[in-house]
């Protein structure tokens, strides 16, 4: 068994992998996934949870394959939830969150991303028919996922 990455290794690796891309709003992507692996380090997420929030869109995005990720030096946890997080072609809302929920550690991974994803100020710069529809998907998540706002 080889040595585990560390998680510097990790970061570096999705920060390869993803290189050149952007997020809706143009930023590169790295930031969203620096912002997600930070969002579940301050919740109090573990080791293996924040190697997944690095790696959460790099399957789906096709920066990684699913190959490399099950050839990875990553313990099964983390392996388990970036595949819990990761959306599939014409797969309902309802199968992914019963996924995500039925997948130890990955609710904490996808609440980081939803938080990032529907910040206001990361929104504020797309047109309004994009907002508006964003705004409504990530909602809908994150009540599927019983992850419903306390406002006030």
């Amino acid at each position: 068994m080889t040595e585990p990455l560390t998680l510097a290794e990790i970061e570096a690796l999705a920060r390869t992998a993803h290189e050149g891309q952007t997020d809706k709003a143009g930023r590169p992507y790295a930031e969203h996934l620096q912002a997600v692996a930070e969002g579940v380090r301050t919740q109090g997420g573990d080791a293996d949870q924040i190697a997944a929030a690095w790696l959460h869109d790099a399957v789906e995005d096709d920066a990684l394959s699913e190959q490399w990720l099950t050839e990875a030096a990553l313990s099964r946890r983390t392996k388990d939830i970036v595949r819990a997080v990761t959306k599939r072609a014409g797969e309902p809302p309802e199968t992914y969150a019963a996924r995500i929920l039925a997948t130890p550690g990955a609710l904490l991974v996808k609440e980081a991303d939803l938080a990032h994803n529907a910040d206001p100020t990361r929104l504020a710069v797309l047109d309004e028919p994009t907002r508006k529809r964003l705004t409504e998907k990530y909602a809908r998540m994150r009540t599927l996922l019983g992850l419903v706002r306390n406002e006030g």
